[in-house]
């Protein structure tokens, strides 16, 4: 029975989902930083204002992050993070660096059959690796190869983005929306891609044609690039030892999480004591190489081909493996700077600068002293352990708070009652019918990518509204709704706003580091066409696969 406090909660959820799509920062008195309202705080706000108007109570907290209906949000996020820090820490060792230059190298100077090679590789490496280490490393290196080459980077760039959430679908580790949906319906991890093999081929191929049409003019995929030099591939490879035992490591995750789903344990329970056992040997690697003065990543001090935290920039790594058509044979390795450890309890000269300038007497004094002390710890166990440190700060942490929100605000609504609301509504509509469940599913979840908070929001809200239906539908229904919100989920990214999916929000703030503005509107615009022709591609192949299964 919907109440004032069902409308309420429907309200705050509604405002809370329209601040994240469009943040906004309240403005503060002077030294006061300004109060950010955006994907991290607004569902929390959202939470504390609906338990101060009792829409919700402790218990729905609890169930939002323990879990209810199969659906373990702990679980998730402990398996998403363990298998996001083994990717990135092997993306920090160079690999995917050095594949992009062997690509590059293959494409030659033809413009359509190097656009066709990244794209087949960054396809290739979000099906292992998953969207967003492919979008870290994949969008700086193609921002910088587009300038030197002097290519129209928003042709590559949208390819880029499309193919690795596309790729995503594949296995049920490749996006946090797939776990949701393999926890939510119960489907097997193996299943899971058994089932959406065919869609994600289906949806690769047709996106590139569509991407193919759309930028056919020669002045975005030039038929013939200018090449000054060849990119030699192992001279951005920083550490063949790390990349060789961690791709061991992930794939080995990978095939075991498969293998213990047949089983009924939790993934987590595996993804876990790996990510353990490759921090312990990145710290234990990283500690050998610095006792040996070992040449290693982020040892050094800050130069011109430093970008600031002991990582070697992308400019400086592109003009570096650099090789001259009649000089291919020459092999360079990076310059990396050995470590430096004098002066480092020292104070920086700004901070030295501040303390002597305060009276002694001052508090600010104290607070200089312990700020320069910490960078400079910083500084001593970046050089130290530069793995480590290079990747906790790519981990997504954002996605801990906002995913726990999700839950318990999706929570909150089906404890007031809509998720009973929503589930007639759908009955209503697809009579019980598979057919019409899967384009319904799939439309809406499409739609809902973009206004319900990305991807995960939709796919969280959507998996509840057809357990919610569930006892009007059968087993092959709710199944075919499973993949069809599967397929929707992740095609769902390439879509109209940028907080579609995370990966998008992701992408457009490294593109803003480098320099490079793409609006809305222009986002909207280049992905339209993918998306509607993957939708309808994607959504008829799992029809196809309905009604041969069942």
């Amino acid at each position: 029975m919907i109440t004032g406090y069902s409308v309420a909660t429907l309200v705050v959820f509604i405002i809370s989902i329209s601040f994240v799509i469009y943040p906004v920062s309240i403005p503060t008195p002077r030294r006061i930083p300004n109060i950010p309202i955006n994907l991290t705080t607004a569902p929390i706000l959202a939470i504390a204002i609906l338990w101060a108007a009792q829409c919700l109570d402790p218990a729905v907290i609890r169930g939002g992050i323990v879990g209810t209906d199969g659906v373990k949000p702990y679980n998730i996020l402990i398996l998403f993070f363990s298998l996001a820090y083994m990717a990135i820490t092997l993306d920090i060792t160079g690999i995917l660096q050095s594949a992009a230059f062997w690509v590059s190298n293959k494409g030659g100077s033809n413009g359509w059959k190097l656009y066709s090679y990244f794209y087949i590789m960054l396809t290739i490496l979000s099906i292992l690796l998953g969207n967003d280490p492919v979008i870290l490393s994949g969008t700086a290196f193609l921002i910088y190869y587009t300038k030197v080459a002097e290519l129209n980077h928003i042709s590559w760039l949208m390819s880029e983005f499309a193919a690795a959430n596309t790729a995503s679908m594949v296995l049920f580790v490749g996006n946090p929306t797939n776990v949701v949906i393999c926890e939510g319906f119960n489907v097997n991890n193996a299943a899971f891609t058994a089932y959406t093999i065919l869609p994600f081929i289906a949806c690769s191929v047709f996106c590139f044609l569509a991407l193919g049409g759309q930028y056919r003019n020669k002045k975005y995929v030039p038929r013939k690039l200018n090449h000054a030099a060849d990119l030699d591939a192992r001279s951005v490879l920083l550490d063949p030892i790390g990349a060789c035992v961690g791709s061991f490591m992930l794939g080995s995750a990978l095939i075991l999480c498969l293998v213990v789903s047949f089983f009924g344990i939790d993934v987590w329970k595996i993804s876990l004591p790996f990510a353990t056992a490759k921090f312990i040997y990145d710290v234990a690697w990283d500690h050998y190489r610095f006792v040996r003065k070992m040449p290693m990543l982020g040892r050094g001090q800050t130069g011109p081909e430093d970008n600031g935290d002991g990582v070697p920039s992308d400019d400086f790594m592109l003009q570096d493996a650099q090789t001259s058509p009649d000089d291919k044979s020459r092999h360079r390795q990076p310059s990396l700077p050995m470590s430096t450890t004098e002066n480092v309890d020292s104070f920086p000269d700004s901070d030295r600068t501040v303390v002597d300038n305060l009276p002694q007497s001052s508090g600010k004094v104290f607070v200089a002293r312990w700020r320069s002390k910490g960078i400079a710890l910083h500084k001593r166990l970046h050089a130290h352990f530069p793995t480590f440190f290079t990747a906790l700060p790519r981990l997504p942490f954002a996605l801990v708070p906002f995913a726990f929100s999700q839950f318990i605000l999706i929570e909150a609504l089906s404890y007031q009652g809509w998720m009973d609301v929503f589930g007639t509504w759908l009955i209503r509509a697809t009579h019980g019918d598979m057919y019409r469940t899967i384009w319904l599913i799939g439309v809406l979840g499409v739609i809902l990518c973009n206004i319900s908070g990305t991807n995960i929001g939709a796919t969280i809200l959507l998996t509840k509204v057809v357990r919610a239906a569930s006892p009007m539908l059968s087993d092959q229904t709710i199944r075919a709704a499973a993949i069809a919100l599967a397929v929707a989920s992740n095609i769902g990214a390439v879509s109209f706003t940028f907080s579609a999916s995370l990966a998008g929000l992701l992408w457009r703030g490294i593109l803003k580091q480098k320099g490079i503005i793409v609006t809305q509107a222009t986002f909207a615009y280049w992905n339209v066409l993918p998306l509607v022709v993957m939708m309808i591609v994607g959504l008829s192949v799992v029809c196809a696969e309905m009604a041969v299964l069942y």
